[in-house]
């Protein structure tokens, strides 16, 4: 009759290796709460740090990280903030991190959504909002949705500077699964190694971070949540509407990126084309009606990595 009792067995046994797997990961440098919400009528539990200064400002800083990364690569920008006087809320999104990564219908309106409702339980009418790669483009998405909500936006190195779907060739789903499905550490180092002119040891901690996904036992489904983002990406550009930014907003940019999502699939001419960043940033200032841009010379993908100081004396000196 034990045969009976497998699924249950089966099921403790699978939540053993998460707990285990959740307590290998790399360590968050603030005490991680939790969040619930129901996205489409599923329950989410939403990772997220709140870091609270000695001397608090009363202003509140909410970091929106890239989509190959989390929270964590936040960690130094945390504490100089911290130190400035700022309360800092760093979510990892659903998804994402150490954040419930459910199946849904991903796009940067549903997430605008989920980030929302979670200011709203922490009792937080405005913002100084930073979003870095796609969580600047996430942070477009939401200063449009709440415009009441953000006081100052940051876009350092933003994706969806320019349409994807205009140039990079469309892959289904399951394409683009397959190449999720089948990373590798050596295949998430070879792409961050691209974020930077130079490498250095140091970066190795944010491609563990990537790659701490892989030893998830729910690594699968992980890896179609990577596809449908990637979608997301694809087919939401938010670059045709940079007019309904009402907020200051400060472009940092480092010269030397070339992202381009999807650029694997684009001929040598056209690598060579588009992800320009440098001229795309000038383009999107121009957009935006109250805009100012900083090109960091040098710097490639993440400047709040790359040159930590630097961008600690522009972020300063924007949100002061």
């Amino acid at each position: 009759m034990l045969h009976k009792h497998y699924p249950k067995y089966l099921a403790m046994l699978f939540c053993l290796f998460t707990t285990l797997y959740t307590q290998a990961q790399l360590t968050y440098p603030y005490p991680v709460k939790k969040f619930n919400i129901v996205l489409e009528k599923k329950p989410v539990q939403i990772a997220y740090m709140d870091a609270m200064p000695d001397s608090p400002r009363h202003k509140t800083v909410l970091l929106f990280h890239g989509k190959n990364f989390n929270g964590y690569y936040w960690k130094d920008v945390m504490a100089f903030l911290v130190k400035a006087g700022f309360r800092v809320i760093v979510p990892d999104q659903p998804g994402w991190g150490l954040s419930d990564k459910p199946e849904l219908h991903y796009s940067f309106h549903l997430l605008s959504y989920a980030m929302n409702r979670l200011l709203d339980s922490l009792h937080i009418d405005k913002v100084y909002l930073v979003g870095h790669s796609m969580g600047g483009m996430l942070a477009a998405r939401f200063s449009m949705m709440y415009p009441q909500k953000v006081e100052k936006l940051v876009l350092e190195n933003p994706i969806g500077l320019e349409d994807y779907q205009r140039f990079v060739p469309y892959q289904t789903l399951d394409q683009v699964y397959q190449k999720e499905i089948n990373a590798t550490y050596e295949s998430y180092k070879k792409y961050q190694q691209t974020y930077y002119p130079q490498w250095k040891p140091e970066y190795e901690q944010y491609v563990q971070a990537q790659a701490d996904a892989l030893k998830n036992p729910e690594f699968p489904r992980i890896a179609r949540i990577n596809a449908i983002t990637y979608q997301m990406i694809y087919e939401e550009p938010v670059c045709y509407e940079w007019d309904r930014i009402t907020a200051p907003t400060l472009l940092i940019i480092g010269s030397e990126d070339r992202t381009v999502v999807g650029k694997a699939l684009l001929s040598e001419d056209d690598k060579n084309k588009y992800g320009q960043y440098p001229a795309l940033a000038k383009k999107t200032k121009e957009q935006i009606p109250n805009a100012l841009l900083l090109e960091l010379p040098g710097i490639g993908h993440i400047p709040h990595i790359q040159d930590l100081g630097q961008f600690k004396q522009i972020l300063l000196t924007f949100l002061k």
